[in-house]
């Protein structure tokens, strides 16, 4: 068996990695990335590794040759970049006789009316593989609570009071990184599933001040939720120096991600795009997904982490 498993760079990538490596062998495995410095501690480890550049087409044909499986991690920008390495991926994946592709994808991601910036690129990408004669797992992942436990403690370690969001009162299945790439080991090791969309949701569906309020009973602080407009929010992020793009300037930032996607994200949960009630994390994994109230009686261990992607 040959399970490629690409983004290893990358925080959700090198979760995969930790995941999987208790299911199946590590002669199976073969990691990736985009420079070679980054696989050098894998190789350590005695795990196969290779290069491979999601803008190097040839190079992922050699790579990717005679898999079993590939995982395909969304890629951490946003638009036609993306898009056309998510094309490149897939069609090498079609040129070196690949098995089964898995990708992943958003919750909603092919509904046309999701006003989410990531969006376009997760229905784009999935309907690239969904239209070639590759077999498939299409993970749709709800929003990582890192991102927002992040959040919370940098709110709470600046004395701030109140969190602004523009989330209203819409609901979110919010999930642990880690359980979602426990949901991708689980999916690059089953060998019964084909062809399918599962909706990668957390345990139970939950209002931004429902988060809130179970974050400050674990933690006992008391931070309030300030709605704001969509405008608000973007005029609020711009004043705290956080990019609109991942083409930005992250190094004043205290976020680690886009304005555009948090804000397009909570138009989208205000929408009620991300309400979407689902079990297939259960069916897939053999086990509920992580509570909020152990994530924050752990909260250290599940939070955001440093953006750092080596694609090019």
């Amino acid at each position: 068996m040959k399970i490629v498993i690409n983004g290893v760079d990358g925080n959700f990538g090198s979760s995969v990695v930790e995941k999987i490596e208790t299911m199946i062998d590590k002669s199976s495995l073969v990691l990736t990335a985009p420079k070679e410095e980054v696989l050098k501690p894998y190789r350590k480890k005695g795990f196969n590794v290779a290069v491979a550049n999601y803008n190097n087409p040839d190079q992922l044909v050699e790579v990717f040759s005679q898999a079993d499986k590939v995982l395909i991690i969304s890629m951490p920008f946003v638009g036609e970049k993306r898009r056309k390495a998510h094309k490149n991926a897939v069609e090498a994946c079609e040129k070196a006789g690949v098995k089964q592709v898995i990708y992943t994808s958003v919750i909603s991601a092919s509904n046309p009316f999701n006003p989410s910036v990531e969006n376009k690129d997760h229905a784009y990408t999935e309907a690239i593989i969904q239209n070639t004669s590759l077999d498939y797992i299409i993970l749709r992942n709800s929003l990582f609570v890192e991102a927002f436990t992040s959040d919370y403690l940098r709110a709470v370690n600046a004395n701030e009071k109140t969190i602004a969001k523009n989330m209203g009162e819409g609901r979110v299945w919010f999930i642990s990184r880690k359980d979602a790439a426990y949901a991708c080991a689980c999916a690059l090791s089953n060998q019964l599933i084909h062809r399918q969309i599962l909706n990668i949701n957390g345990l139970e569906p939950l209002s931004y001040q429902d988060f809130l309020t179970i974050g400050n009973e674990v933690t006992g602080n008391n931070i309030t939720y300030t709605r704001l407009t969509d405008e608000e929010l973007y005029e609020y992020f711009d004043s705290i120096n956080v990019p609109r793009t991942t083409d930005g300037d992250f190094s004043q930032s205290p976020i680690q991600a886009t304005s555009e996607g948090m804000v397009t994200f909570g138009t989208a949960v205000t929408k009620g795009y991300l309400d979407v009630a689902s079990s297939d994390f259960v069916s897939l994994c053999g086990r509920k997904p992580l509570s909020i109230k152990y994530i924050f009686e752990h909260v250290e261990d599940y939070l955001l982490g440093d953006r750092h992607p080596t694609d090019e």
